[in-house]
């Protein structure tokens, strides 16, 4: 399901275009969606939305992709990682993974003054992760 043509293309940007517009639209729930962009409101919110992207690895690790990186090889994903732990928030880590092994790509939208505390559990840093992620959905 997942290559290079689903994140470089226009489906992993739909996804979160997607994430942004049913999160603003759980603040704006008596909006039309036709006409929602019109609202000043409304598109200041959906605009102000932070987006995360977690990916989930075969081997049960999990990645935040803070961005894609274009390299000549599209065989494999490669993106700059968001390291959660302080000691790796020092320099730049790049990630370079077989399209086969990505089993779920997940995109969670909030408003910055609406995070929750409890965010979601990145393994990529660790030395094995605690619970590997349902394959389920």
């Amino acid at each position: 399901m997942f290559d290079y043509d689903w994140f470089h293309g226009h489906h992993f940007q739909d996804l979160e275009a997607e994430a942004r517009s049913r999160c603003a639209f759980t603040r704006f729930p008596n909006l039309d969606p036709a006409t929602a962009d019109d609202d000043p409101e409304y598109a200041a919110f959906r605009d102000a939305l932070e987006v995360r992207r977690l990916v989930y690895l075969r081997d049960g690790f999990s990645y935040e992709l803070k961005s894609l990186v274009d390299v000549e090889a599209k065989s494999r994903l490669t993106f700059e990682c968001e390291p959660v732990d302080d000691q790796y928030k020092v320099g730049v880590f790049l990630v370079t993974v077989p399209f086969e092994d990505v089993v779920r790509v997940e995109v969670f939208a909030v408003h910055p003054t609406e995070k929750p505390d409890d965010m979601p559990v990145i393994t990529g840093f660790r030395s094995r992760p605690e619970t590997p992620p349902s394959r389920d959905g």
